[in-house]
């Protein structure tokens, strides 16, 4: 069943009904007006801080009872995927209360939760922000968002004794590393956010269509996995990372002449879940921590 549920800030789809839930945190593709007024870049130039079209390769999941939780702004406006506290004190006309989050490198380097720059370095606003708007920005949107996504979990753990998180990115084509370069990079916090079985049979999903993964290099988790992922309770978070180039035009924005094999590569991944996820022993963890 389809029912699609839309907030201001993202929209939640599908009629919760299995123990997987799905996020795309970086599809969004709308701009308020008065962000618009306050960048010195184009519509064009901040598209490219988004991954594009992830939201359609999974597009498949509420009619299979998986709630899909996608955001509706773009990435340039506020990322999803970053704590609330990751605010760069610069951009502000009055700084934000210190704390440890503001100091880390993606907020160093102008990835903060509000981000700083777009694609290719690219600043993104003419002047500073009001910090008191930014905390509005983020009690509207990224509160409620990541609120949902507890919510959708807590009610699949009830129902099934576990559930698993899959949170959906794109990334550039990345440079060549150690084990080549990966075309799929799944990311698990190093084993902290995900059982390793879940893990293993989404890796062996991708490797068993030829494409090449890689696990947590160079893209390891964010927030979401942080924030949601704990196997010891049996919740589950992994990240997943896809190269753009292999379903879109990235210089067109567009998709490209993959994207309907990569859809159907997401939506198969999906699929395997629902039948296998029963059988990986999520759960076991819950119970050996009563123990």
């Amino acid at each position: 069943m389809r029912d699609s549920t839309p907030t201001d800030g993202f929209t939640v789809t599908g009629t919760p009904a299995t123990a997987l839930v799905l996020a795309s945190p970086h599809s969004g593709r709308a701009y308020p007006p008065a962000f618009l007024a306050q960048t010195r870049l184009r519509v064009d130039q901040l598209r490219r801080a988004e991954d594009a079209f992830v939201d359609t390769l999974v597009g498949a999941a509420p009619d299979r009872g998986v709630p899909l939780v996608a955001a509706h702004y773009g990435r340039a406006w506020l990322d999803l995927n970053r704590s609330a506290d990751e605010l760069d004190p610069s951009m502000f006309d009055a700084p934000p209360p210190p704390h440890p989050d503001q100091h880390g490198d993606r907020v160093r380097v102008g990835l903060g939760i509000l981000p700083r720059i777009a694609a290719h370095g690219l600043d993104i606003y003419t002047g500073p922000l009001s910090l008191a708007h930014a905390r509005a920005r983020i009690s509207a949107v990224h509160t409620p968002y990541h609120a949902t996504l507890a919510a959708l979990l807590d009610a699949a753990h009830a129902r099934h004794g576990y559930a698993v998180l899959i949170d959906c990115h794109s990334m550039p084509t990345p440079l060549p590393g150690r084990h080549g370069t990966p075309q799929i990079v799944l990311g698990d916090l190093h084993g902290r956010s995900a059982a390793p079985a879940l893990v293993a049979a989404i890796a062996e999903h991708f490797t068993s269509a030829g494409l090449r993964v890689v696990a947590n290099d160079p893209y390891a988790g964010g927030y979401t996995t942080a924030a949601h992922g704990a196997p010891a309770t049996g919740t589950h978070a992994v990240q997943i990372e896809i190269d753009r180039a292999l379903y879109m035009d990235t210089a067109r924005l567009r998709p490209n002449a993959g994207f309907a094999k990569i859809t159907a590569l997401m939506t198969g991944l999906i699929d395997r879940l629902l039948v296998e996820l029963p059988r990986l022993g999520l759960e076991a963890a819950l119970r050996d921590a009563a123990e």
